[in-house]
């Protein structure tokens, strides 16, 4: 604060030096007053053509760099004296720490005047609002910023973008860097995570929020661009083939490639699409890690496209058991099943591998008055049903619970099997119900007997 009123007294001297007084002697006293006053009308006049204002703390000051080192910069505020920022507060988010002499700089107050007599300022705080402000620009834009991965929790990555601290969740990483873990433990997720640490990513600028000092970013929207250029090459109904690349509870994830004109798989240019859990196999699945795992080759049909998002259907390259339904069962037949699952609103029964039905518990309550569900059934048991309705199309059977009256004895079910063991055979052979020989009448039976004794005794 010295320095700067002295550098004001000297100016103002220089002004005055310029305004020469003639001698004053006693009898032109008055006129001496006269110009005195002159004197200080003329200070007041320079203070107000040329008004300073005094920074204070909090303000920014433009200032020129007169000394760097590692530790502390001196700046050149002109008439305000010499800045000085120290240590932390040398950091600019912007890129513009690494500076020279000569370079013109904007720094924040932080303290008038120290212990040695220069005023403190802050780079690192002057940076800020300028940093919020370009990300801001970025978010609307949607510009791909490059961002370095600080640190890593079960919820995703924590990184740095214009010097301010950022999330980037699990959810909004690409495919490349999703952490796939088939049972979903979140400590072999952060193990996976960690392995990102320090490396460069490319993000986009989802969310912020200045007042909360909060910025979300997303690696996915980054790459979205890309990979909208490589699922080009595909369309609905193509079949590819990949590799299970994560298996979660709603499905199987599977990476593949596009083909070249040459028949190559171009493997610089994967892209990943989701098989759903009823995508995965023509009978109910409750765990997809009961029909793939991480690392098995497949064959899929895309079956959807929407942006950058993949659809995929392995049962659809499959045969649709449900297409032989109807040759195999028919309404009103009584059959055995078992229990797949039971729930509030009835069961669900397996025929055989691949073909179920529902139960419906209003049917079973029905037949079983005063019964509850857990009483009559059990997961896991076979018991009789009866066939109410077929849907193939729609992969549906409509059926209930047999009373023990109902049960056909055993002769019946032999007759049964026998039947559908001949009609099989028959079909094996050819043979239809018009080609099939109808069964001979005992009469007619009787006449060819007579008429072949009469041909040997003649």
């Amino acid at each position: 604060m010295n320095d700067i009123l002295s550098k004001l007294a000297t100016e103002v001297d220089k002004l005055s030096d310029e305004k020469t007084v003639a001698p004053v002697t006693t009898a032109k006293a008055n006129e001496k007053t006269a110009n005195e006053e002159k004197k200080l009308s003329f200070m007041e006049q320079l203070l107000l053509d040329n008004p300073i204002e005094f920074p204070a703390i909090g303000n920014t000051i433009i200032g020129t760099v007169l000394e760097v080192s590692s530790s502390e910069i001196y700046l050149d505020l002109g008439p305000f004296g010499t800045g000085l920022v120290l240590g932390k507060e040398i950091k600019d988010g912007m890129g513009t720490n690494k500076l020279k002499m000569g370079d013109k700089v904007s720094a924040t107050v932080t303290d008038l005047e120290n212990e040695e007599g220069y005023i403190e300022l802050s780079i690192r705080e002057a940076s800020y609002e300028k940093a919020w402000e370009d990300i801001e620009k970025k978010r609307n834009a949607g510009d791909k910023v490059k961002t370095k991965v600080i640190s890593a929790n079960k919820g995703g990555l924590l990184i740095e973008i214009n010097g301010i601290a950022g999330f980037l969740p699990v959810s909004q990483l690409s495919s490349k860097n999703y952490p796939r873990v088939e049972d979903g433990d979140k400590n072999k997720i952060l193990n996976l995570l960690k392995k990102l640490v320090g490396k460069e990513l490319e993000v986009c600028v989802l969310d912020i929020d200045r007042e909360a000092e909060k910025l979300i970013a997303s690696e996915k929207a980054a790459q979205s661009d890309k990979e909208k250029e490589t699922i080009s090459n595909f369309k609905v109904g193509d079949v590819i083939s990949g590799e299970i690349s994560g298996v979660v509870d709603f499905g199987a994830f599977v990476k593949f490639s596009p083909i070249n004109e040459f028949g190559e798989a171009n493997e610089k240019e994967k892209v990943e699409g989701l098989v759903h859990i009823s995508e995965l196999a023509w009978q109910l699945i409750e765990n997809p890690r009961t029909i793939v795992k991480v690392g098995d080759k497949v064959e899929a049909k895309i079956i959807g496209i929407d942006n950058d998002k993949i659809s995929l259907s392995i049962r659809a390259l499959q045969a649709d058991p449900w297409s032989e339904a109807t040759n195999k069962y028919k309404v009103g037949d009584i059959v055995t099943g078992k229990v797949h699952k039971i729930n509030h609103f009835g069961a669900f029964v397996y025929l055989d591998n691949d073909i179920h039905g529902l139960a419906h518990i209003s049917e079973m309550l029905d037949t079983h008055p005063g019964k509850n569900i857990n009483d009559l059934i059990k997961t896991g048991d076979d018991y009789s049903w009866k066939i109410l309705s077929i849907e193939p199309r729609e992969h549906r059977m409509g059926l209930t619970l047999v009373s023990d009256k109902e049960k056909p004895t055993k002769e019946v079910k032999e007759k049964k099997v026998k039947k559908e063991k001949i009609e099989k055979e028959e079909k094996a052979e050819g043979k239809t119900e018009e080609t099939r020989e109808e069964p001979e009448k005992p009469l007619e039976k009787k006449v060819k007997k007579v008429e072949k004794e009469k041909k040997e005794k003649e």
